[in-house]
C-alpha cells in the first residue's frame, strides 16, 4: 500500500492544531501509561496500522509491560488493568463508536467514578484526538513500521500522536 499524501507535509499549518492537542495532552491530567493505551485501544477499534506500530513502540519505550498491550484488546478478560484502566477503556470504546453506542450512561458513569470532571474531560479529548489521527492516518495510507520512538526512554517532552 502506498501513501495517499504526507498529511503532515501537505498541511502543515492544520497539523499545528493536531500536534498541540498532542502537547496540551502530554501535560494533561491524564496520566502517560494511560493515554498510550487508551491511544492503542482506539487504534485497535479503527484498524489504524500506522498509530498501533507508533503507540505500540511508545508505549513500550516508556516501560509498558508487553503482556498489557497483547492482551489489550480482551481488556474485560484480562486480570491486570486497574478499574480506573478499564473506565477509560470503556469510555473510549463508547466514544470511538458513538454511532452505534450514544455513550451510554453506564460508561460514563464508571468513568465518572474514577475520573474527575477535568480529567474526563482530558481523557476524551485523548479519544478525539486519536480517532482523529487514525482518521488521517488510514485516510492518506500512513505507512506502519517505520516510526521510532523518542531515543530516550520516559522522555515527558516528546510529542507524538
Amino acid at each position: 500500500m502506498q501513501t495517499r499524501i504526507d498529511f503532515l507535509k501537505v498541511s502543515p499549518a492544520a497539523m499545528k492544531t493536531m500536534l498541540d492537542m498532542e502537547a496540551y495532552l502530554a501535560k494533561s491530567s491524564i496520566e502517560r501509561p494511560l493515554l498510550h493505551l487508551i491511544k492503542m485501544r482506539v487504534s485497535q477499534i479503527n484498524g489504524c496500522a500506522y498509530c498501533l506500530d507508533m503507540h505500540s513502540k511508545d508505549a513500550r519505550n516508556e516501560g509498558e509491560t508487553e503482556q498489557r498491550l497483547y492482551a489489550l484488546d480482551a481488556w474485560r478478560e484480562a486480570p491486570f488493568y486497574s478499574a480506573r484502566e478499564r473506565a477509560a477503556f470503556a469510555w473510549a470504546e463508547a466514544l470511538t463508536l458513538v454511532a452505534q453506542s450514544h455513550a451510554p450512561d453506564a460508561e460514563f458513569e464508571a468513568a465518572r467514578a474514577e475520573f474527575s470532571e477535568s480529567e474526563l474531560v482530558d481523557l476524551s479529548l485523548a479519544v478525539v484526538a486519536i480517532n482523529g489521527w487514525n482518521r488521517l492516518s488510514i485516510g492518506f495510507r500512513a505507512q506502519a513500521g517505520n516510526y521510532r520512538p523518542p531515543a530516550t526512554a520516559r522522555m515527558s517532552s516528546a510529542v507524538a500522536h
